[in-house]
């Protein structure tokens, strides 16, 4: 089964062009990736797909590179668009203009006991943790409009609003309780959208005795007085992120917690970009080269 996705990978990158960003250097772009990929495909470090012994017969093409090249060129930002080029490759184009966005956040926890400088002490699951966490932007089909990796404690409203800058228009974005504040209702009404969350203190109380935007009320009036029930249902779609971070979880090698050798900020970012491509071809939901 690895063999088989890390082949669509090979195939991908192939498809993206080899290159050399420097003359002097003796492995491609791909190539470098290529290697990282059989190590991310099996849950392994980067240093374990540079011996040729854990490579099946036939499935390795020349000499590899050193632990020390990989290390090099994999900071190198040639690779690093290399790689995100490849994500949005196997993504499967959207069709139409999205109606529904939905936004949350995942946290990736490391122990607590880790002196990773990038990562963070925040709010995991049910308790304190530490470590990262991705904001995610999806539709209503759960294909991915934009996402972001932070540290855990970074606040989820203001990494929004940098989401909501970057993202195409569309019309409807829902969150949880935690995303109702005039700053993020602001931002989407300045993007041409309409934020949808629940308020944060219940529907019993009143806003307060502030000045609050109208992107807030509008929210407000859509779930609290709207008799056809659209504003709720808006919400329910609310669980298709939850869908979307399972996508991405529950299977053999899927993006759960941090393994030890998974760690600052810069290979981490590399590891959840390289799970999401190997989660397209993991579920069949990749376009065969046509990006």
């Amino acid at each position: 089964m690895e063999r088989e996705r890390f082949s669509i990978l090979r195939a991908a990158l192939r498809h993206l062009g080899q290159r050399r960003t420097d003359g002097r250097q003796t492995y491609t772009d791909a190539a470098v990736l290529a290697v990282y990929l059989w190590a991310v495909v099996n849950d392994r470090p980067t240093y374990w797909a540079c011996k040729p012994s854990n490579w099946p017969p036939g499935l390795r093409r020349g000499p590899l590179p050193s632990q020390s090249c990989m290390s090099r060129r994999l900071r190198s930002e040639a690779v690093c668009r290399l790689l995100a080029r490849l994500e949005r490759c196997l993504a499967a184009p959207a069709r139409a203009p999205a109606i529904l966005t939905v936004v949350d956040g995942k946290a990736l926890v490391i122990p607590m006991h880790s002196r990773d400088p990038d990562s963070g002490k925040g709010r995991g699951i049910g308790s304190t943790a530490r470590g990262y966490k991705i904001h995610a932007m999806i539709d209503a089909g759960g294909r991915p409009v934009g996402w972001k990796l932070t540290a855990l404690n970074e606040d989820e409203r203001l990494v929004a609003c940098d989401l909501i800058a970057r993202m195409p228009q569309g019309a409807y974005i829902v969150g949880d309780k935690l995303y109702d504040t005039n700053r993020l209702h602001a931002a989407a009404v300045g993007r041409g959208m309409q934020l949808i969350a629940q308020r944060r203190y219940g529907s019993d109380r009143g806003l307060g005795h502030i000045r609050q935007h109208g992107g807030r009320l509008r929210s407000k009036q859509l779930l609290e007085e709207n008799l056809s029930g659209f504003g709720r249902e808006m919400l329910r779609r609310r669980r298709s992120i939850e869908r979307y971070f399972a996508w991405l979880t529950n299977y053999a090698g899927g993006l759960t917690s941090l393994h030890p050798w998974v760690r600052r900020k810069h290979r981490v970012e590399m590891w959840v970009r390289a799970k999401i491509a190997i989660a397209y071809v993991k579920t069949g939901k990749w376009v065969p080269f046509t990006a």
